[in-house]
């Protein structure tokens, strides 16, 4: 994948996670997903893997623009 595919997923991913985050915690009302602690666990999960998504393709497009 290229680096803005990574930027994108991750940026995706991170506010994904926030939103079930969020709902997990009850923060968010009118969704069944509400009040579900499996939400408030799976979120800061998916929100990690966020960022590590963008470290990456910050990673990718330093590298790309190095080479000639």
């Amino acid at each position: 994948m290229k680096g803005w595919t990574w930027l994108t997923a991750g940026l995706l991913c991170v506010v994904v996670g926030g939103l079930w985050t969020a709902q997990g915690l009850d923060l968010l009302g009118g969704s069944v997903m509400s009040g579900v602690t499996l939400w408030a666990v799976i979120g800061p999960i998916v929100v990690i893997a966020g960022l590590l998504m963008i470290v990456t393709g910050i990673r990718v497009r330093a590298r790309s623009k190095q080479q000639p």
